[in-house]
This record gives structure tokens, sequence and C-alpha cells, in this order.
């Protein structure tokens, strides 16, 4: 199953996705300049191979639920996403306050 649903943060709107796969759940929280996910996101994918996209992203592992995805520390951020304040640690929804 796929949800797709607006999701409001101090005012500003947000996408949350959730796809439940079998013995998993894959989670993401975007805005239009970026995004935060699940453990399934492969930061140094988007670092080495696709860095010239710039994609402003976080990933949070051990969550399952959008709301965890929000609240979760981040445990790697992309290069273009510390170029805009966020960093390792931060929360989910801190991090997407950021991509606003």
């Amino acid at each position: 199953m796929i949800d797709v649903k607006p999701v409001m943060i101090d005012n500003y709107p947000f996408i949350a996705i959730s796809v439940q796969l079998p013995k998993t759940n894959l989670l993401a929280v975007a805005s239009d300049q970026g995004y935060i996910m699940c453990g399934a996101l492969d930061v140094g994918l988007l670092n080495e191979k696709l860095k010239d996209r710039g994609i402003i992203a976080g990933r949070a592992v051990g969550v399952r639920t959008i709301e965890q995805l929000l609240e979760a520390p981040l445990e790697s951020v992309t290069v273009a996403a510390e170029e805009r304040g966020i960093m390792v640690g931060m929360t989910g929804r801190e991090a997407l306050l950021r991509m606003k």
C-alpha cells in the first residue's frame, strides 16, 4: 500500500510518503527543495555518483512511521544539505524547516 498525504510543520506544507513493503516500510517527507527519508536512502550514492545534482536530503535510521521520521535525529545528510545548514543529529522536523 502507498500512502501520500500532506503534513504541516510550523504552518509550512510538506508531502509525506509511506510505502508498505514486505517486512519494511519506505518513508519520506519532502518539500520542493529536498527531503528526509528512512534508512533506505543511500546518502553515499547521492554524494558521490549524483553529486552534480546537488540533492538536499537527510537519512534517519530505525524509524517505522512518518512521525518517528520527523522526530528522529538524522544519521547522515548530503553535502548539499550541509550547505543549507542541515547537520547530522538534527531532527527530521528541524531539517525540513531548512528545506522550505
